[in-house]
């Protein structure tokens, strides 16, 4: 196979498109070269369809090799195991927009792999696996209604920039992932720094533009390296079936969907399906497979007429709407933060745990940060909405949707420096109606405020839905479960009053106007509004103080140069003050930072307090002519050895001990004693040498000592210290030793 390439210039960098040299067997293979980062994206297709089902299967995987980085894979086994949570979400931003650009029926299973090679931080791998899977689908044989293309878009002082660097990443305010067709926008993902809506709209028509420069590229690549478009079966149904089904069920199916409460109108949804399945399968014995897809459409066609022509939703509510709120906040008492979140049949209960800074996740993986401090998680049990199921981990709509919710609360988590603690918010979903990752996200601002943390300013979301066709439109405000699924466009926002801080969006349809989209941002701001309002009345601002079971933590500096002092051989001398300042089973948490600053966490302040003066007392320099009190460590034949500070100690010679005359050492000190001493000297190798006398008043009548032995004394003791022994002299200095 010849190899192809196509060069494609992006955000003012040429993109390469390359095919025919890796994959071939693949029945489309495409490597993306970006800057030195290389994404290679395979398309196969199976060779029969998969029968049975009602559902398009498609699998999108996105494979980081941690070579790609220079990096060997942490812990035992030394090698890439599950995907981590970036490449799920990468994978997810991948299958969104290439989803409904399959035809109706196709029931082949479809798989496409964006396998990263190389990573330059300067290009997004991301970007390049969304190019790439587009590229490899539109040259394969595979049919496919594209090609889409993809761009990331940063706001850099004031100005957008089309894919930034690492460095331009760093300033942006905005960070927003958008992939489309010629003239529809597909898919969007956006976390911003609180910015208005009006800019936000601007951005994602500044970076449709530069899709289609982007699709452009594609389809001459198309025309020089593409393959024939195969011939493959689509399982549709019979005219004659679909006219049936509508006879047969569109007048009870209106009338069923009227019912508000979603358990009474799917029961009676149900019912009808039942009863007209029955007769289908009579009647139509060769297209039993299909008869649940026109029964599902059959129903989509009646709630999309109500919604344009009739104005009516399915629960009766107006299409500016909010379902009914409770709020409550402390609802589990040894929990640190609590908010119970409900909306109509939709309630998400979030918990906070706050930790000390070495609680926050490590990561391991192909992206340029190691660590991050606050954490979102997102559980949605079957029970959720009244089902049985397995309970196997979070799959990736789980996982999607807590780092939807992440990404609109980072911008309003306090910094490190303002709020030294690891957080932690756990979304537990125990309704579910729609909209269940907005609730969440309104969830996780009550328990933060209830758990004291200083944000920013609070934060609401709201899910927003488009009906739309050839006679007009209709924006939904906070959409249920069925317009979800019938419906057009899936519109999550969330910000604090000032602006949105997250977007995610979903277009099943070709053509989005700037109206609509500008319509639908300034109708889900109103709801915001409403939401962020009704929160406040039950907790207007984060609470004083933390709670009672969270842990405290005091701030410390030290010289940079005494970190080892502190963590001692071995961790030896940090250990000894974790374990002595245990309070039950409770111990303290001590975190060290290279620049000196050490975080201290203990759940109880007193134990915390401790080891705060115990670390002082470690750092603590010693200086000449200060007074230390110390305990005598071991004694010699020509003085005590005291320990001043923890960890240092300094020699008392049998000169210093008293102002009297001392015959042997023991006779004055003992080990274990507790003495003053001053530091008289500290010599150029870094010895201590003290004095007790020079603390103590000198007895009355007591003759003056020869001062002139003193320092010879001492002198002598630092040799017997480092080993020396000076042959014994006469006079006066024999006396003295």
């Amino acid at each position: 196979m010849e190899i192809q390439t196509q060069e494609i210039v992006v955000g003012g960098r040429i993109m390469t498109l390359e095919t025919g040299r890796m994959a071939r067997q693949a029945n489309g293979a495409v490597v993306v070269h970006y800057g030195e980062t290389v994404v290679l994206v395979t398309a196969v297709a199976s060779k029969a369809p998969r029968l049975g089902i009602d559902f398009f299967p498609l699998t999108v995987d996105f494979e980081e090799r941690m070579y790609s980085v220079g990096k060997i894979p942490g812990g035992y086994i030394k090698r890439e195991g599950r995907p981590s949570e970036r490449a799920i979400l990468a994978a997810r931003l991948t299958d969104r927009p290439i989803r409904p650009l399959f035809p109706e029926g196709f029931r082949n299973d479809v798989h496409v792999v964006a396998s990263v090679l190389s990573v330059d931080f300067d290009a997004s791998p991301e970007v390049c696996a969304m190019v790439g899977a587009s590229a490899a689908l539109t040259l394969s044989d595979i049919p496919f209604e594209g090609p889409i293309g993809a761009v990331e878009v940063g706001l850099v002082e004031g100005r957008f920039v089309i894919n930034p660097t690492s460095a331009e990443s760093s300033k942006s305010q905005l960070k927003l992932m958008i992939a489309g067709t010629d003239d529809a926008i597909l898919m969007i993902e956006a976390g911003a720094q609180i910015v208005p809506e009006q800019v936000m709209l601007d951005a994602i028509l500044f970076g449709h533009e530069e899709i289609r420069r982007v699709i452009a590229g594609i389809r001459a690549f198309q025309a020089k390296a593409g393959k024939p478009k195969g011939e493959y079966p689509l399982f549709l149904p019979s005219e004659a079936l679909v006219a049936r089904c509508h006879e047969l069920a569109e007048d009870r199916l209106k009338a069923a969907m009227r019912a508000a409460d979603k358990e009474t109108r799917e029961a009676q949804i149900a019912a009808v399906n039942q009863e007209v399945e029955g007769v289908l399968q009579e009647e139509f014995p060769d297209e039993v497979d299909l008869i649940p897809q026109v029964l599902k459409k059959q129903l989509k066609q009646v709630v999309r007429y109500a919604i344009i022509h009739e104005k009516i939703r399915p629960d009766g509510r107006s299409f500016t709407e909010i379902r009914p709120l409770t709020i409550e906040v402390g609802v589990l008492p040894r929990v640190h933060g609590t908010g119970l979140f409900t909306r109509g049949q939709t309630q998400a209960l979030t918990a906070m745990t706050l930790g000390p800074l070495s609680d926050q996740q490590m990561l391991d993986g192909i992206g340029e940060e190691e660590s991050k401090r606050y954490m979102h998680h997102y559980n949605f049990p079957p029970f959720a909405t009244g089902e049985t199921g397995p309970m196997r981990g979070p799959n990736r709509r789980a996982i999607g949707h807590g780092a939807l919710a992440e990404r609109a609360l980072e911008p309003v988590i306090p910094s490190e420096a303002e709020f030294p603690y690891a957080l932690r918010l756990v979304s537990d979903i125990l309704e579910s109606n729609g909209s269940s990752s907005m609730a969440s996200v309104c969830g996780s601002t009550l328990a933060l405020m209830d758990g004291g943390v200083p944000i920013k300013a609070p934060v609401a979301g709201v899910a927003m839905g488009l009906v739309k066709d050839e006679s007009g439109y209709a924006i939904l405000t906070d959409i249920q479960g069925l317009e979800d699924f019938l419906g057009d466009m899936d519109f999550k926002v969330a910000g604090t009053r000032d602006g949105i801080t997250a977007i995610q969006m979903d277009i099943k349809i070709h053509g989005l106007a700037r109206e609509i989209l500008e319509e639908a941002l300034m109708q889900a701001r109103e709801a915001r509004l409403y939401i962020l309002d009704r929160m406040l009345e039950v907790i207007p601002a984060p609470r004083a103080h933390l709670s009672p079971y969270a842990p405290r933590i005091m701030t410390l500096h030290i010289d940079p140069e005494k970190i080892r002092e502190v963590i001692g051989p071995g961790g030896k001398t940090i250990n000894k003050i974790i374990d002595s300042t245990k309070v039950g089973e409770k111990k303290v948490d001590i975190d060290i930072q290279d620049d000196g600053t050490i975080y201290i966490a203990a759940v109880n302040q007193e134990a915390g307090q401790r080891a705060m003066e115990m670390i002082q007392e470690l750092t603590r320099t010693v200086e000449v002519g200060q007074v230390y009190t110390g305990r005598v460590t071991r004694l010699m034949n020509f003085g005590a050895f005291v320990e001043i500070l923890p960890g240092k100690e300094g020699l008392v010679h049998i000169s210093q001990l008293s102002h009297q005359r001392v015959a042997k050492v023991e006779d004055a000190v003992q080990p274990g004693d507790l003495i003053q001493v001053k530091v008289v000297e500290i010599d150029n190798m870094g010895r201590i040498n003290l004095s007790h006398k020079d603390v103590v008043p000198r007895p009355e009548g007591l003759e003056t000592a020869v001062a002139s032995g003193d320092h010879e004394h001492a002198r002598l003791g630092r040799q017997e210290r480092a080993g020396k022994h000076p042959a014994r002299r006469s006079g006066p200095r024999r006396e003295g030793r």
